[in-house]
């Protein structure tokens, strides 16, 4: 992406934020939004305050790691043994995630998804980005979601070069095009299902203002209701905002009446396509296929954009039918600066991700 297109992109993130409280974009988030400079690109900084947690888990280290990790125990809800030792043992750890004091944040390209791509940042680029973030926030931890050992070896080995920590965060899947086996039954069936339904694509461009509200409400059937009202509840009003400002690309999937039953959000960074807005009636037909039908969208858009796709954690046994393949995603956090039992604690829940967490994602596949 070219400086100026990127640097434009970040101001219309921002000036979003600068012109609403946070709590009416995105209802269960606290945080301040600004353009942070690092190199020849701009990336948006988000600032979140310890005293804030619990906060939604996009800021906020002690919830995705305890609180969010409590609800992915449901996994396990066929292995009541597993499911009540994993608990324990996550539950156990509150008072040390908490040590680390990595709520009291910074957080570099911060977009406040769920998935953010890192672009592509020198040595240089992110030595100077430390120095200066450390200088700013001296008593505040620097963290940088969504790098992962697939897309991302290079920038890691960086970023740890430059001292930071990669903390294991989940496993994601990652559907890449140009190396994706295509012929699978599942992904050749949804792509079919997707060209012949009598459901119509429309685009966000579009949406009257109540398909926005409609929009809302069916990620929120998904993400908030029947997976966790942890993730972000991002409200109709953001989402109109996102579209208008080139932010994401919404797609919905319209009935001949008129009515929208499943909702497609699509970001790129850094030659990435994500989809942090997903959703569906939930209570209609499972034969239907809304959701397959949307999956097959997010895949046909990277097709024809030739981008890989990173389709974020969760539903991992259909990604996978569908030619994703899983990777470890982490995030690069930086506490040098700090206290010596923060520093102590951080690199203590290193080493319990790395030896526990990691093997558990990748042993059952989450």
């Amino acid at each position: 992406m070219q400086d100026n297109d990127s640097q434009h992109r970040v101001d219309r993130f921002a000036l979003i934020y600068r012109g609403h409280p946070t709590s009416a974009l995105i209802q269960n988030l606290k945080t301040d939004i600004e353009a942070l400079r690092v190199g020849g690109q701009d990336m948006p900084l988000s600032t979140s305050n310890g005293s804030d947690a619990p906060n939604c888990y996009i800021c906020c280290p002690s919830v995705a790691y305890i609180d969010y990790g409590i609800e992915e125990t449901r996994h396990f809800d066929s292995h009541p043994v597993i499911k009540t030792a994993l608990t324990g043992i996550i539950r156990a750890n509150r008072p040390l995630i908490r040590a680390t004091g990595l709520d009291h944040q910074v957080q570099p390209n911060n977009w406040l998804f769920s998935t953010n791509p890192v672009p592509d940042l020198t040595q240089t680029d992110i030595e100077q980005m430390r120095d200066d973030l450390v200088a700013r926030f001296p008593d505040r931890a620097i963290v940088l979601r969504s790098l992962n050992d697939l897309r991302d070896p290079e920038k890691i080995e960086a970023f740890e070069k430059a001292g930071f920590l990669m903390l294991p965060a989940r496993q994601v899947y990652v559907f890449d095009p140009r190396h994706a086996d295509m012929s699978k039954a599942d992904f050749k069936r949804d792509q079919t299902l997707l060209s012949r339904t009598d459901y119509r694509v429309v685009e966000g461009a579009c949406f009257a203002d109540d398909d926005f509200d409609r929009a809302a409400e069916l990620y929120g059937q998904l993400y908030l209701q029947k997976y966790t009202p942890l993730n972000p509840d991002y409200t109709p009003l953001y989402l109109k905002s996102l579209q208008a400002n080139g932010l994401i690309r919404l797609f919905g999937l319209q009935t001949p009446n008129g009515r929208i039953d499943g909702i497609l959000g699509l970001f790129e960074n850094a030659d990435t396509l994500t989809v942090p807005i997903i959703g569906y009636d939930t209570g209609l037909p499972k034969k239907l296929g809304l959701y397959r039908m949307l999956s097959a969208l997010a895949q046909k858009h990277a097709i024809d954009e030739n981008k890989v796709l990173n389709f974020s954690a969760g539903a991992a046994e259909f990604k996978r039918k569908r030619g994703s393949v899983p990777t470890i995603e982490v995030s690069a956090v930086y506490v040098a600066h700090l206290h010596w039992r923060k520093r102590l604690a951080t690199r203590s829940v290193k080493a319990l991700l790395d030896r526990i967490g990691v093997p558990i994602m990748k042993r059952f596949e989450l």
